[in-house]
Parts: structure tokens; C-alpha cells; sequence
């Protein structure tokens, strides 16, 4: 993945006092990376740079830690993508300061693919654990790659709830990708990169620092179509990248808590500023553009993938002829008006009533506001 202008991009990230943004700023201005170490010294002056930082530039600093960090990652089996590779993932090159090269332990293409971050506190309530890996796991059913951080709490539930659902997730970390935190997440990590990737924008060797995972944040954000919070605490980090998120021109999604309890703040703070709530994985789907929603759906009339494995649901199994016909009416991406269900079944309205009931109650499906009707898990 590396090519030649990779080591350019790596030692831009080196140039003590530069920044990500410092970075960007000289790239647009002599169009790339390897320009910006052609440039003379009056040239890189002009640009507003602090004369320590501009003639570390013209000495060419950074360059020889590029190279090591190279050789570093062909050694683990590491690869490294720049901002200027045609594997940078796309979505990400869209925000405002994206990561001038990225480290990735896995596949590089998963990064290219639709995906919703999931994220939330490290110190989560049983509930807030089970609805992240429910959610997690249908949404990875449904092709969605799951990103999360790989802390502890939510994101690790997130990310064994995509892989239990078969499906693929992405960890960005706060560190180095050789200095994996929390360190009891390392069988986790190895799951996550035999069909995922983990990944970061920080050198190898780097610490995880607290400084540094407000700036991963916004990558974790970045990558995703939306960003959905399961629990978060008043000063959460996660709330952090909910921010980032609406920066970015992202979805907000957050599951409701219990108003007693403090991890649910963060949440339904959201939902009160605008956020979708989100009780099921087709509240998150069907607020993504009709193109994304027809590669993640399947076509009217095919089976629902369904959690555990393939086949009906008991509930469904269970089934007079009659509430099997207004079942198969019904759609799981898109809620019809009662009067639309009774046009689609030869059977008489007050049938129609009933068997609508009974599917409700059996939680087979989901009334919304106008007795409009949708199909759920």
C-alpha cells in the first residue's frame, strides 16, 4: 500500500511543532507532500511557519524516522496508508483534518465499506452492554461495518457483538498499533484483524496517551456514516465524537437510558438536541441515503436475516395463515399506512386489525405514529 510519496506524508507527521493541520495548510499550498520538502526555505517561511519548524522542514527532518517507521511496519506485517494512496478510505478524506497516513493491522478494503460507529462508556450497566452487542450484531448482519475504539465497556461490546453477528469491525486506537490498550483486549484486537482491521494514525511506539484519544475520535466518526451512543456519562469522551460527528456531516444516533442512571446523560442529552433514537437496527438504516439502504437491505419478499442464524423466528413459526399474509406485507424498510396493508391482503379490514395487534404484541412488528406499521426483529 506504500508508494513513493508515502515516507513524505509519515515525516510531515514527525515535524515537531507542525501538526496535522500545519500539514495540510503546506500541502495545499505546494501540492503535495514530497513538494513540501522540494520547497526552499524562504518558501516555506512565507507560509506563516515558525522558523524552527520551517527549517527543520528544509533539513529535511522527519524523513529518517519515516523510513524506520517502514521498516517497523513491513516487519510486523503492518500496512501503511497515505492520504495520497487510492486505498485511503473515502469518507475520511472528507473531513476537515484527515490523518495524513494511516497504520492498519488487517484488511485495508473494510475501510472503504459502509460502516456505523458505535461507541460509549468504559464503565457500562448491564442493560447498556447488551443493547451495544444486539445492536452491533444486527447491524453487522445487515453489511454494516461496525468502528469502535477497542476501550473497554461499550466499544468492546460493539465490536464482539459485529463479530458474533458474522460480520466486520474496525478498532481505532489511541496508540501505536505495537502498544495495544487496554492490554486485555489483545485476543479481541486479533479477532477483529483476521476479517476487519485495527488501526491508527499515531507512530508505532506510541503510548496511549490521554491527549491522544480526543484527536482519534475524530477518525473513529469519520469513517462511519452516523454514530450511534449507547451510554455516556455528563463528561464522556463519547460525546466528543458525537460533536465531531455533526462537524462532520454525520447521523447522530443514541439509544435511550434510564433517567436515573448517570450513563444515561449523554444519551438522552442527545435525543433532547435532535439526535434519532434508536431502539432497533432499522431506526438507523432507514435515515442513510435510498443508495446505501438498497445495498444493506435485501429485496422485498426476501428472508430477514435473523439474529443467531437463518430460518423464522418461533414467533413466526407460530403464525395463523392469516397474520402470516399481513406479516409478509409488511416491509423492514419502510413503515405503510394501514389502508396501504389492506390494499396489498385479500382479507377484510377488521382481519387486517387483529392479526396487526397480534403481530404487535408477539413483537414481530412496530406501530409508528398514523398507524403506520414496520416490520422488526
Amino acid at each position: 500500500m506504500t508508494d513513493d510519496s508515502t515516507p513524505y506524508w509519515l515525516a510531515l507527521a514527525h515535524v515537531d511543532g507542525l501538526g496535522v493541520r500545519g500539514a495540510h495548510r503546506l500541502i495545499e499550498r505546494f501540492g503535495s507532500a514530497p513538494a513540501v520538502y522540494c520547497a526552499s526555505l524562504t518558501e516555506l517561511e512565507s507560509c506563516g511557519l515558525r522558523a524552527p519548524v520551517a527549517q527543520a522542514i528544509f533539513a529535511q527532518a522527519g524523513l529518517k524516522d519515516a523510513e524506520k517507521q517502514l521498516e517497523a511496519a513491513a516487519k510486523a506485517e503492518y500496512q501503511i496508508v497515505a492520504l495520497s494512496s487510492d486505498s485511503y478510505p473515502p469518507l475520511l478524506k472528507q473531513i476537515a483534518d484527515p490523518p495524513l497516513a494511516l497504520y492498519v493491522r488487517g484488511d485495508v478494503k473494510v475501510l472503504a465499506e459502509y460502516g456505523v460507529a458505535m461507541v460509549g462508556t468504559r464503565r457500562p450497566t448491564a442493560y447498556g452492554s447488551s443493547v451495544a452487542h444486539r445492536l452491533a450484531a444486527d447491524l453487522a448482519q445487515r453489511r454494516l461495518t461496525i468502528v469502535s475504539g477497542l476501550a473497554r465497556g461499550i466499544d468492546s461490546a460493539c465490536h464482539r457483538g459485529a463479530l458474533e453477528g458474522k460480520g466486520r469491525t474496525v478498532a481505532v486506537l489511541g496508540s501505536g498499533l505495537d502498544v495495544l490498550y487496554p492490554r486485555e483486549n489483545k485476543s479481541l484486537a486479533d479477532r477483529i484483524a483476521e476479517s476487519g482491521a485495527v488501526i491508527s494514525e499515531f507512530p508505532l511506539g506510541t503510548s496511549p496517551a490521554p491527549e491522544n484519544f480526543p484527536i482519534r475520535n475524530r477518525i473513529i466518526s469519520g469513517l462511519a456514516l452516523g454514530v450511534v451512543i449507547v451510554e455516556a456519562a455528563e463528561y464522556s469522551g463519547s460525546l466528543i465524537t458525537a460533536r465531531l460527528a455533526l462537524e462532520q456531516n454525520r447521523e447522530v444516533f443514541a439509544v435511550p437510558g434510564n433517567i436515573t442512571s448517570a450513563q444515561s446523560f449523554g444519551p438522552n442529552h442527545l435525543i433532547k438536541q435532535g439526535a434519532k433514537l434508536v431502539d432497533q437496527w432499522i431506526d438507523v438504516v432507514e435515515e442513510f441515503p435510498a443508495s446505501v439502504r438498497e445495498r444493506l437491505l435485501p429485496p422485498v419478499g426476501a428472508p430477514e436475516p435473523v439474529a443467531g442464524g437463518g430460518g423464522p423466528s418461533l414467533f413466526e413459526q407460530s403464525l395463523t395463515p392469516e397474520q402470516q399474509v399481513v406479516f409478509e406485507a409488511l416491509r423492514a424498510d419502510e413503515a405503510l399506512f394501514v389502508d396501504s396493508i389492506c390494499g396489498a391482503v385479500s382479507l377484510p379490514q377488521p382481519r387486517v386489525l387483529t392479526a396487526l395487534l397480534t403481530l404487535e404484541m408477539n413483537g414481530l412488528i412496530r406501530q409508528l405514529p398514523g398507524k403506520n406499521f414496520i416490520r422488526k426483529l
